[in-house]
């Protein structure tokens, strides 16, 4: 009966471990305020990012608003502990006046999805 209890213990424990060990995804900025820009202008900014879990983290996927913006994510896993960044990419071509977009990111981070934003004003192109 004693060796069955311990096995039982020793069960919770490890599965207790093995459940808490996740990758967190910690960004540095949420939000990214661009200002005033000229329509046609292209804008290139980027989202750094930590893995503050104990767990390689692994960018699955990201989901933008339209296609006027891109998105280039990490392809490798980020180690527990370091910074990586997310690239972005808005083409404000056919875009006017006040913008204020998401990129959402997809991982195996115990926090996914994580959001982001990122606002500018686009002012009408100077002929």
């Amino acid at each position: 009966m004693n060796k069955i209890r311990i096995i039982n213990i020793v069960i919770v424990i490890l599965c207790g471990h093995f459940c808490a060990a996740q990758p967190v995804m910690i960004m540095d900025k949420n939000i990214h305020h661009l200002g005033f820009v000229r329509q046609g202008d292209t804008l290139h900014f980027q989202y750094k990012f930590i893995n503050s879990g104990n767990q390689p983290l692994v960018i699955t996927d990201t989901k933008v608003e339209c296609g006027c913006t891109g998105v280039n994510r990490p392809l490798t896993p980020v180690l527990p502990g370091k910074q990586d960044s997310i690239q972005v990419v808005f083409h404000t071509n056919d875009a006017i006046g006040r913008q204020d977009r998401t990129v959402t990111i997809l991982s195996n981070a115990s926090n996914s999805p994580v959001v982001v934003r990122f606002k500018c004003v686009v002012l009408k192109a100077k002929k």
